[in-house]
């Protein structure tokens, strides 16, 4: 397994157009993308801070996770992603140390990147999404 950086830092947010006003009118982020990813049923928007991102994330129904998570838990951070050389590799090897995983499979996530996700309850609260760029 090889951890390459911080990919980005995902924050839930109920209007990514109102968060902006923070993260890029005042703290001077700009914005590098906007997505829709439909099968997450979310809205992101990318934010580079030096090596790595903000990424706002929106519901874009009320059956997301995202807008669960809001309803549970309010707006704020809602993952670290670790960006990795070989996600099923890393899976394969997370799950042979007993960490449970959300994702046994890769997905397709924002900007075409692969992604899964590691059960918070195995790091120690934190939801931790890992991230492979594909060409």
């Amino acid at each position: 397994m090889k951890i390459l950086k911080i990919d980005h830092v995902g924050v839930a947010v109920k209007d990514a157009d109102a968060a902006l006003k923070l993260f890029e009118g005042i703290l001077g982020l700009k914005v590098q993308g906007s997505e829709t990813v439909p099968e997450q049923k979310v809205r992101t928007v990318f934010l580079p801070a030096g090596e790595t991102e903000v990424e706002l994330l929106e519901a874009t129904a009320p059956d997301s996770p995202i807008a669960r998570f809001l309803e549970k838990r309010g707006e704020g951070v809602h993952h670290i992603a670790f960006r990795v050389e070989n996600i099923e590799e890393t899976l394969a090897e997370l799950e042979a140390k007993g960490v449970t995983l959300i994702d046994r499979k890769p997905r397709i996530g924002a900007g075409g990147k692969k992604i899964a996700f590691l059960h918070p309850r195995d790091t120690f609260g934190v939801l931790v999404e890992l991230s492979e760029h594909i060409a």
